[in-house]
């Protein structure tokens, strides 16, 4: 966090002081303590009109309409005048009404169509809901009340209710928000715990769904009972009742069927966005926005996708020879687009200049939501009135209706490892209110870490939209300005990413049918495991149905607590299988690896070919099949355009591809591609084909169309042949290879396996299972040796040979086992020695273990982090002049022999404590932590630490020395008034020391953390 004097710039503060003070209203407990509510009394009057009821109860009136056999709307008006400030604004047009009936069953109405009944109880007024064979799915505990300013429905709770929605809630959501407190509202707290983007609606795993239709904040509690508040005297709900046991991706189709189905993006819109200011930029000095073309240039020459670039993104900012920049930017293949800080009055001049996508600012929340909405429906449709490309904005702040025409992302916010924390639930949790495009910024627009970009970038590759945003930040954070490994590590996401939009294509399409969004929580596509709901699975998340992502969001190389449901489960990079439910420990995942995996049954759409862009993709490009075959699954590819709206008046073609296999084991594996129906500009005639069938057995034979096609012997001969199968062993646990020649896409075809097996093998468990543990520790230049732990599978393994990659400069040893017993594990140690010029820190390598295993050739791999450590101190050394192997820092890098500064290196100032300056030392703002290698070497460290001098009195933290796991001393708190405390700690036989500071009050505001002189005694 940002000292007080670490602040943005003032006119960015007094823009936000604005957008508060008219925004209206914020969330919070929408009924005070000491104020009475008065609760609906008896029913004194009841009138029928077709679908539409009437009741009265005194001077209030209640009014209950039918939209469909199973959604309704509930209003209440205590004075008996109904009102309703959305007007045409959210709610859509819905056609005819149901036909109704309705009985007078003594103490209650019943109000009824084909598949609910609406009980309306006499005395008092109180509503509950049954489906047509008598089950309840809702009741009220009692009957609606009022205050003068609010209203609240109480339902009763079922024992196992669970309750997701209420839009994007940062930190949480796709888990259950039951026995919690969730507000709808406008609070401009983008970080964790915040609500931008927030939705006035919530669903039950009970079956149902409630939308209050309204612009006013909302507050939903979620105890016994459920109480559902809006800050208005009025209410206005309208309820969804669910079928069957997708019922809550039916609540979330009834809703998005009433306010409005998600839009379809542009393709270029699924590719990372990049934004900055390029005209009169006050973090990069003197620029013009043609400027944006020199770092679209960084893309190319990177070989990186992106596919649109905002060029005005900053306070003031403004724009400059837009036509000339979007020609620029069409030549590198990116579309230009715009902030709209400044309003929509020139969108029209604006897009025929070449805009194609509108971000909105926080502005345009306005008077509560109204003004969010329509600016969000006015940009798009300015981008379609003036062209003809697809409408696509972005938006930090709207309300319901917003899917309809725009992403939502969750703010402004400083990159780290919490950072990544928080935002996992949120993007999935959104996508249970009907939101199908969330997200965030790669790393924030400030802070973070080369480490934390590449970390944040991982998974946010799996989320069909997202862009990186510069010029906040002290240096600009597009994907390659890192430098190594960490380019590469972020080209190779990229791509995986646009590997992959033919998948998140495909949903996007479902999308505009269903409303359910790619990104979904474990407990919508597994409503009956009783772990999908809780904490168990709240760091992980679904892509489709197929993907299962757990991000690394520590600064760790492994990964625990991965929950896996009920089914197969393959681990993406190395082929290993895993049964369902399941949870997966100690995970290896260095930082070059995201924990993915993929469900048994999954048939994959892809574009093979490593392209940077979809303009990369020509009439003769081939389509890709990565399917994990087991029983009979399917997946329909859809395609259109990719740019252009025609795609609605029915210009678009489905694909169907359907997988015939063995639930388990070995048998014969069927892919059966229809016929591609429907035709778009630019659709391929014929296409060729490659598939990537993950086996783990080789099969007798490969069948295309009834004839048989040639096995190649090795890789090279199938990269080079016109078509061919081959079985690769050393992929993935092995996968059969098959490529064909361009074939047409009006035509159906079938490839046929024969004597193969489902995914897992054909004896199901027996190839064995490579890990690597952690924590191992070599010296660069030094020879030593890696310990790999076999575990032989449900047969014995032989001929077991394990070797490491090895990089340029490196050399690496072979280990050997004959055999290893079923179900045993043996541990072999394979020699290694690492350049004397390897990088310091954690290098991510592969074990490789081939071995024979049921009657087949196989391989295992495993891909871990190995420590590589620099020479350790032989003389007395200064903290500050050592190799940090790991440096975090609440804001900004920490520093070296100065204080802590702004977000970049080497800006702060001279180390003072209580008046004394010091020339050595490092300068951190809590939460920091420090490690370094004395290497064992090292008898005692020694610092003057403090809050520096710089910061007036301000701040509270407490210091901490810790060796190898062991805590060895802690400080008393420190506030900025405090004396200087010295530092005097024995580390005699620690390898690994920890310098850290903690914020001991929870402000983080001021804790510039001095290690001042801190130096090692070393011999």
């Amino acid at each position: 966090m940002r000292s007080p004097t670490r602040f943005r710039s003032a006119a960015a503060a007094a823009l936000l002081g604005l957008l508060a003070a008219f925004a209206g209203p914020g969330g919070g407990s929408a009924q005070a303590a000491d104020e009475p509510a008065t609760t609906v009394g008896d029913v004194t009057g009841f009138d029928a009109e077709g679908p539409v009821y009437h009741l009265t109860a005194g001077r209030a009136e209640a009014r209950v309409s039918f939209v469909s056999t199973e959604t309704f709307r509930l209003e209440l008006a205590p004075d008996g005048k109904f009102t309703d400030p959305t007007g045409d604004d959210i709610v859509l047009p819905q056609g005819d009404a149901p036909r109704t009936k309705w009985a007078d069953k003594g103490d209650r109405y019943e109000l009824s169509t084909s598949k609910v009944t609406l009980r309306a109880y006499k005395s008092p007024l109180r509503f509950a809901l049954y489906r047509a064979d008598g089950s309840r799915v809702w009741a009220e505990s009692k009957g609606l009340s009022w205050t003068k300013d609010t209203t609240t429905q109480s339902l009763a709770r079922g024992a196992d209710e669970q309750f997701y929605g209420a839009g994007m809630q940062n930190g949480r959501g796709n888990t259950s928000h039951r026995g919690k407190k969730v507000e709808v509202s406008v609070d401009y707290n983008w970080d964790d715990g915040g609500h931008p983007n927030s939705v006035p609606f919530y669903l039950s795993s009970e079956g149902y769904g409630v939308f209050r239709n309204t612009y006013a904040p909302n507050t939903y509690d979620f105890a016994e009972p459920v109480t559902a508040t809006a800050k208005e005297q009025r209410f206005d709900a309208y309820y969804f009742a669910g079928r069957g046991g997708d019922a809550a991706k039916d609540v979330i189709g009834q809703y998005t069927k009433l306010t409005g189905k998600p839009f379809l993006p542009p393709v270029y819109g699924m590719e990372i966005g990049d934004a900055d200011c390029y005209l009169h930029n006050a973090n990069r000095g003197e620029r013009h926005t043609l400027d944006a073309l020199k770092v679209a240039d960084g893309y190319v020459e990177n070989d990186m996708p992106n596919g649109w670039m905002l060029v005005n993104d900053g306070y003031g900012c403004g724009y400059e020879n837009l036509a000339e920049t979007s020609k620029g930017l069409a030549e590198r293949k990116m579309k230009m687009g715009l902030w709209t800080e400044d309003g929509l009055d020139k969108i029209a001049e604006q897009v025929k200049a070449g805009q194609r996508v509108a971000k909105l600012d926080v502005a345009w929340v306005g008077d509560g939501y109204k003004k969010a909405l329509d600016g969000c429906k006015d940009a798009y449709k300015g981008i379609e009135d003036n062209s003809d490309a697809r409408g696509f904005t972005w938006a930090p702040e709207s309300w319901s209706g917003a899917q309809r025409c725009g992403v939502q992302w969750s703010g402004d916010q400083s990159g780290g490892w919490e950072y990544i924390r928080w935002q996992i639930p949120t993007y999935a949790g959104s996508t249970m209110s009907g939101l199908a495009y969330t997200t965030g910024d790669v790393d924030g627009i400030f802070g973070g870490s080369p480490k934390t970009y590449v970390r944040d970038l991982q998974w946010k590759m799996l989320l069909p939209v997202t862009m990186t945003m510069d010029g906040w930040a002290a240096s600009d954070k597009q994907p390659f300005r890192q430098g190594e490994p960490y380019t590469s590590i972020n080209r190779k996401y990229l791509k995986l990413h646009e590997s992959l939009i033919p998948y998140l294509y495909s949903y996007g399409h479902e999308a505009t049918k269903t409303g359910v969004g790619a990104v979904r929580p474990l407990a919508l596509e597994y409503p009956d495991d009783p772990k999908a709901a809780t904490d168990a699975a709240k760091y992980e998340f679904l892509t489709g149905e197929d993907f299962l992502v757990a991000p690394v969001y520590k600064d760790t190389t492994t990964r625990d607590g991965i929950y896996l449901p009920k089914g197969t489960w393959t681990d993406y990079w190395s082929g290993r299988t895993y049964q369902g439910p399941t949870t997966v420990d100690g995970y290896s995942a260095p930082l070059d690896t995201l924990p993915l995996f993929v469900r048994g049954g999954a048939t994959v759409p892809m574009w093979p070919g490593g392209i940077r862009s979809y303009q990369d993709r020509t009439a003769d490009s081939p389509l890709a099949w990565d399917i994990y075959p087991q029983g009979s699954s399917s997946f329909e590819l859809y395609e259109d355009d990719g740019v252009t709206r025609q795609h609605r008046d029915g210009k678009y073609a489905t694909q169907r591809a359907d997988v015939r296999a063995p639930r388990s084991g070995a048998g014969d594996v069927r892919v059966r591609i229809g016929a591609s129906k429907g035709t778009y500009q630019g659709k391929q005639s014929s296409r060729p084909y490659a598939f990537t069938l993950h086996t783990g057995d080789a099969p007798s034979r490969v069948e295309l169309g009834g004839h048989g096609l040639p096995r190649l012997t090795s890789k090279s001969a199938y990269d080079s042949a016109r078509q061919g199968w081959f079985y690769d062993r050393d992929d993935r646990g092995g996968v059969v290879r098959v490529k064909t020649a361009a074939l047409r896409t009006d035509r159906a075809f079938e490839l046929r396996l024969d004597d193969t097996s489902a995914v897992g093998g054909a004896v199901p468990g027996a190839p064995a299972a490579v890990h690597v543990p952690a924590g191992q520790e070599l010296g660069a230049g030094t020879p030593g040796k890696v310990a790999v732990d076999i575990t032989a599978g449900t047969k014995d393994a032989t001929g077991v040979e394990a070797t490491l990659d090895a990089p340029e400069g490196w050399t690496a040893g072979t280990a050997k086992a004959d055999r290893i017993p079923a179900g045993t594990t043996r541990r072999v140690e394979v020699a290694l020695t690492p350049a004397k010029d390897a990088d310091i820190g954690e290098q991510p390598l592969t074990a490789t273990v081939r071995h024979r295993s049921a009657g087949q050739e196989r391989t295992a791999v495993q891909r871990f982090a190995l420590g590589v450590m620099p020479e350790a101190p032989a003389k007395d050394t200064w903290a500050s002049d050592m190799k940090w192997l790991k440096s975090t820092n609440g804001y900004g890098p920490a520093e070296r022999d100065r204080s802590n500064g702004e977000s970049g290196a080497d800006d702060g100032h001279p180390l003072t404590l209580a008046g004394k300056t010091y020339e050595k030392g490092i300068g951190t703002h809590a939460d920091s932590v420090i490690e370094v290698y004395p290497g064992g070497r090292c008898s005692k460290f020694t610092a003057d630490v403090g809050i520096d001098d710089e910061i007036n009195g301000y701040g509270e933290v407490a210091f901490s020395v810790e060796a190898d796991g062991k805590v060895l001393w802690t400080s008393p708190k420190v506030t900025g008034a405090s004396a200087t405390v010295p530092v005097d700690v024995d580390v005699r036989g620690a390898r690994h020391v920890e310098l850290k500071a903690t914020d001991t009050n929870g402000s983080k505001s001021g804790d510039h953390a001095d290690w001042a002189a801190a130096e090692f005694t070393c011999s």
